[in-house]
């Protein structure tokens, strides 16, 4: 693809061209603003539509890229003012205890949703810079955005994650550099208050977690329960939208697979990467010879054990990670 100057006004033959090398930061964008891989692919489709429509207004004043963002920034706040927070399991109470059977999906739940690497991560050559980006995608860090007020978590987005001015902001928003620093500083407060930054940084794969990471497929899929906790911290959680349920011990994680969780005995599992961390797509035996979609498993790692899993418990996420939905016997 031809990248155009995003300095100059292009031409109309070349909006098209200009428009599409934006694309991925902008799903990215509005991924984390609004907490859902399928919501922001509207809200980047959106922007597209309204570049186009309102293009001849476009004088050039400001960068191709600030004009977009100003764009996909009030598409991602008109989306929100229509409906709730997105969630997650551990905003709904307490863990809960192993021995809990098998719980019922709540649909009537916002909740947050998985994002392949690649539609929300710009390619860099630049190791420091894609890891800075993979952290500000991770489950834990977009669950914690949801709880600022829309306005707040453009702010936040922008000056922390993409590194804007504060001047460029407030004239982004309609706003004043005050008004920016002020909603910044709240947000900061928000997300320490939940334990999460934007700049904890997980350290690259090396041979320790890909071995890791080879014995928990074993164990899932040989439905070892011994071995798979024994990959596992002490304190680890796994949650499980869109049941409320979640776990905070491997113990508990234990127990539960071997009772609520057994219809995932007999499981096939598929690497791939989701919210900057290594992650899986899990089929479950159908009962016909064949195996089923059924979660994506994301995964935190920390000194050599595994601690925190997210079972995204949902077949609508496997095409967008380039997975079938049935698997042959």
């Amino acid at each position: 693809m031809t990248k155009v100057d995003a300095t100059d006004r292009p031409a109309p033959e070349d909006l098209d061209t200009a428009l599409e090398q934006y694309r991925t930061e902008l799903r990215g964008y509005c991924y984390r603003m609004l907490g859902s891989s399928f919501e922001a692919e509207d809200a980047v489709q959106e922007t597209m539509v309204r570049a186009w429509k309102s293009y001849d207004r476009f004088e050039g004043r400001s960068s191709l890229r600030s004009w977009l963002y100003r764009i996909a920034t009030n598409v991602s706040l008109d989306m929100l003012q229509s409906r709730k927070r997105r969630a997650m399991p551990m905003d709904f109470g307490p863990a809960s205890p192993g021995d809990t059977p098998t719980a019922v999906p709540s649909n009537e739940v916002p909740w947050v949703e998985p994002m392949p690497d690649g539609l929300a991560l710009q390619p860099t050559d630049d190791p420091a810079e894609l890891a800075a980006s993979r952290e500000t995608i991770r489950v834990a860090f977009i669950a914690a955005l949801q709880h600022l007020p829309p306005k707040q978590r453009a702010v936040l987005i922008l000056r922390e994650v993409l590194r804007w001015k504060a001047s460029e902001v407030a004239e982004l928003l309609d706003t004043t550099v005050v008004s920016v620093n002020s909603a910044l500083q709240r947000a900061r407060a928000t997300l320490a208050e939940s334990n999460v930054s934007d700049d904890d940084t997980a350290t690259p794969a090396d041979e320790v977690e890909e071995a890791l990471l080879e014995r928990y497929v074993e164990a899932f899929e040989k439905y070892d329960i011994e071995s798979l906790v024994a990959l596992l911290h002490e304190d680890a959680t796994a949650s499980m939208p869109p049941f409320e349920l979640w776990l905070d011990s491997a113990d508990d994680l234990g127990k539960w697979m071997l009772g609520g969780g057994a219809a995932c005995r007999g499981s096939r599992l598929q690497a791939t990467v989701a919210n900057g961390r290594p992650a899986f797509a899990q089929w479950k035996p159908a009962g016909d010879g064949t195996f089923e979609a059924w979660s994506i498993h994301v995964l935190e790692v920390s000194d050599g054990r595994i601690s925190g899993i997210t079972f995204f418990v949902d077949p609508k996420h496997f095409p967008l990670f380039g997975f079938p939905t049935t698997l042959a016997a």
